[in-house]
């Protein structure tokens, strides 16, 4: 019998780009390759899961004999970014993509954010975060107007330096932004982009936050919380899903701590779902095009997944997987529509290849199957293919 389930997100690592990658201006993305080019990069413990074995993976070592189950995922929402990923590994398929601003937000959403927040807005169209503290920091702290910037994904984002604008006051100028984003402006996320230091010399805080849409339809969160499981949420999963369903968030500023928190998970008794987000390959290394940063990132999980898989107990269950792509050998430094993996250990499951599985979905489907949930999310379950009878 199954009694807990760790489901860990790497965010944005990507295996290939997906069949309907060139619409969303991605061909040829494939954020594994990308870093399996890279010296730093070393996955023995992914590798022996069955990383290289996955359909589609024409690189690496295959492993005559994976430790485990090992699948590749279709995403089947529309769109490529955190939120749709995450809800669809939930079980919630997203019909229709978040809007997104390519030349910035309507004038009639940016005078209503102006006029309820009182303060001016610098910026307002398509930019690299750390960029657009450089270009826009000086005049924000002359003039105490805010720092508006989306990017390819769904989402508006407010930098303030913290002695500016206390960090209250920018998550409350968020919360104002997010009643005005609704309708056909509802986009995926409100972000708090805080940072300090001196011109030029800005630098991010960590303490960022997100405020999400709150998910239309219920999610394997919302039936484990019914059915009296706990959930853990490590990272951004308390905000991605609005906190709905979820007593309690335990966000992280780094992998680091993201990995030390699941890892103090383990060592604790529960009954249900530890759900991690490790948001550092995404936000640090894909979004920057650091190739070599997101390679020695995956070489510095894999080191701690060696030591998490010898912790596990036979009632334990691991499965990795990731929400989207974020190539950063591409010119672009976007999230990109990709294949992801899936890797699934525990001493009762299976050595056995799932395939190309038709929807990120399955995955919640399964685990809502391992707690016999009389489950009403999307998604087709594998669970008699990955456990020993």
């Amino acid at each position: 019998m199954i009694k807990r389930v760790f489901l860990i997100v790497l965010d944005s690592f990507g295996i290939g780009e997906m069949p309907d990658s060139s619409l969303y201006g991605d061909k040829g993305s494939n954020t594994l390759h990308s870093c399996f080019l890279q010296d730093s990069f070393r996955v023995p413990n992914m590798a022996k899961l069955g990383l290289y074995n996955i359909d589609g993976v024409s690189f690496g070592e295959k492993q005559k004999k994976p430790l485990g189950a090992y699948g590749r995922m279709t995403e089947k929402s529309k769109g490529k970014d955190t939120t749709t990923g995450h809800w669809e590994i939930a079980g919630l398929i997203s019909e229709k993509a978040f809007p997104t601003y390519p030349d910035g937000f309507p004038d009639e959403i940016i005078c209503e954010f102006e006029r309820k927040t009182c303060r001016k807005v610098l910026c307002n169209r398509p930019y690299s975060g750390t960029k657009v503290i450089e270009d826009y920091g000086k005049e924000h702290i002359e003039s105490g107007a805010l720092i508006v910037y989306t990017s390819a994904d769904s989402v508006f984002q407010i930098a303030a330096h913290e002695n500016v604008v206390p960090i209250e006051t920018l998550y409350e100028y968020c919360r104002i932004a997010r009643e005005i984003l609704t309708g056909d402006h509802a986009v995926g996320r409100v972000i708090a982009r805080p940072f300090d230091g001196e011109y030029p010399h800005f630098r991010r805080t960590p303490r960022r936050h997100d405020f999400s849409l709150v998910p239309p339809h219920n999610t394997l969160l919302d039936e484990m919380n019914t059915d009296g499981f706990k959930v853990i949420p490590i990272g951004k999963i308390y905000d991605i899903f609005a906190g709905k369903s979820l007593e309690k968030s335990f966000p992280t500023e780094s992998n680091k701590q993201g990995m030390e928190l699941t890892m103090k998970a383990l060592y604790e008794d529960f009954t249900g779902l530890c759900f991690t987000n490790l948001v550092d390959f995404d936000m640090l290394y894909g979004h920057r095009n650091d190739a070599a940063g997101y390679a020695k990132a995956l070489s510095e999980f894999d080191l701690w997944l060696g030591d998490f898989i010898n912790e596990m107990k036979d009632s334990d269950l691991l499965m990795i997987t990731a929400d989207h792509g974020c190539d950063p050998l591409t010119e672009s430094t976007d999230h990109s529509r990709e294949y992801t993996p899936l890797l699934i250990f525990g001493s009762k499951v299976k050595n056995i290849n799932l395939g190309t599985r038709g929807s990120f979905s399955d995955i919640g489907k399964t685990i809502a199957d391992i707690f016999a949930i009389n489950s009403k999310i999307s998604g087709k379950s594998f669970i008699n293919e990955i456990l020993e009878k």
